[in-house]
C-alpha cells in the first residue's frame, strides 16, 4: 500500500485531534486521575518530554525555538522559563486555544515569550530558529516524509532539530498491519513503524549535504508509551 501524502495525512491529525480526541487529549495532559492504560502513556510522554528538554541549553536568553506540535503547550512553557523566544505551532486550533488558557493559569508572565498559532509546522512563514523540537508529531507519518520534512525545517534551523519516532518493533508492526483492516472514523490517525536504520539512512540523504549530523538518541518505553528520541546538529 502506497504512503498517504503528507497534505493528506495531515488533514486526518488536524480532524482527529481538533474534533474527535480534543477532550481525551486535555485530560491526558492534565493532573487529572487516569486508568492505567493513559497513565502509562502520560508518564511515558512527560519523561519524553523532559528527555528533550534536556538536550537543549539550560539558559535560552536569545534564541528562537520552533515547539512542532506543541499540543497543549507544556514544552513551550518550559522552554520560554528558560529565556527563549517560542512559537509553538499545533494543527489543532482548540488544542493551540486550551494550550494559551493554561499559559494564562500557569505562567501569564511567560505571554510575552511564546506565540501560539494553529497550522502547519513546515510553514515558512513562521521564520529561523535556533532549536526546533517536534515531540510525537512526525510518529504518524511515513520514514521518507519524515526525512523530508526535516530537510525542509533544517534549512531555516541554526543549531538542532530534535524529534521523535515510532519505533518499529515486532509488536507495534503487528498492530499496525491488523489496524489497517479495520478503519473507523473515530480511530486515531495510525502511527508509522519507523526503522531506525532506515530513517538514519533517509535523513543523511536529506540533512548531510545541508552540514547536518546525527546527535544523541533515546528511546523511552513506558507502559502504552514507546516512542525514540533523535537529535540532529549542525
Amino acid at each position: 500500500m502506497p504512503p498517504i501524502a503528507y497534505e493528506q495525512r495531515r488533514e486526518q491529525i488536524e480532524h482527529y485531534f481538533d474534533r474527535t480526541a480534543a477532550q481525551a487529549w486535555a485530560r491526558l495532559t492534565s493532573q487529572e486521575p487516569l486508568g492505567h492504560i493513559r497513565s502509562s502513556v502520560r508518564e511515558g510522554r512527560n519523561r519524553m518530554r523532559d528527555t528533550l528538554l534536556s538536550w537543549l541549553p539550560r539558559d535560552m536568553h536569545g534564541l528562537r525555538l520552533l515547539d512542532a506540535g506543541c499540543g497543549t503547550g507544556a514544552l513551550a512553557i518550559e522552554a520560554a522559563e528558560r529565556g527563549a523566544q517560542v512559537v509553538a505551532i499545533d494543527l489543532s486550533p482548540t488544542l493551540v486555544g486550551l494550550a494559551a488558557e493554561r499559559l494564562a493559569e500557569q505562567g501569564p508572565t511567560l505571554s510575552s515569550r511564546i506565540e501560539f498559532c494553529s497550522g502547519d509546522m513546515l510553514d515558512e512563514g513562521l521564520g529561523e530558529f535556533d532549536h526546533v523540537v517536534a515531540m510525537d508529531s512526525l510518529i504518524h507519518y511515513p520514514c521518507e516524509q519524515i526525512a523530508q520534512a526535516l530537510g525542509r525545517l533544517a534549512g531555516r534551523t541554526r543549531h538542532s532539530m530534535l524529534f521523535t519516532f515510532a519505533p518499529r518493533t515486532p509488536l507495534l508492526a503487528a498492530m499496525h498491519r491488523v489496524g489497517r483492516w479495520f478503519p473507523r472514523t473515530d480511530r486515531s490517525p495510525a502511527l508509522e513503524p519507523v526503522a531506525a536504520q532506515r530513517l538514519q539512512m533517509a535523513l543523511h540523504a536529506h540533512l548531510g549535504a545541508q552540514d547536518w549530523q546525527p546527535g544523541r538518541d533515546q528511546r523511552i518505553a513506558h507502559g502504552f508509551y514507546t516512542s525514540h528520541a533523535v537529535e540532529w546538529k549542525r
